[in-house]
């Protein structure tokens, strides 16, 4: 099983290919729409991996930003006692969902592929009541 660790949001995320990931708000709006994480701290399967000094050259993972959103709310209570002081807050943190689709090796060849995705049509399945 092939993995890939890169870095963005300020964290590191360890992915595969075909994985589908929370990760914070990229500037990106549009779905469908590709992402490319130039910031690979390592990669590898099995056999063998590769581990950059922070990071390695040429190598890269290719995702699909599947949508933006935001996380459920985070309420924040503040209350000195015997003061009738009280602050009530909320915060919803910004996310962005990726699908990772090609993790690349530093020779720019791929390292690993995800399946692609067949999205269901009438007339497939049309076609697969026919021959039921």
């Amino acid at each position: 099983m092939s993995f890939a660790v890169i870095q963005t949001g300020g964290k590191q995320y360890k992915v595969k290919a075909g994985e589908i990931l929370k990760v914070e708000k990229l500037e990106i709006s549009k779905s469908n729409s590709k992402i490319e994480f130039n910031e690979v701290l390592a990669y590898g399967d099995n056999k063998n991996s590769e581990v950059g000094n922070p990071k390695i050259n040429g190598a890269k993972v290719e995702a699909d930003l599947i949508k933006n959103g935001k996380n459920r709310t985070v309420l924040i209570f503040k209350k000195r006692r015997r003061k009738n002081s009280r602050r009530k807050n909320g915060h919803r943190q910004q996310y962005s969902l990726i699908r990772i689709n090609k993790i690349f090796s530093k020779d720019g060849k791929i390292f690993s592929e995800a399946p692609k995705i067949l999205k269901p049509t009438k007339k497939n399945e049309i076609k697969e009541e026919i021959k039921v």
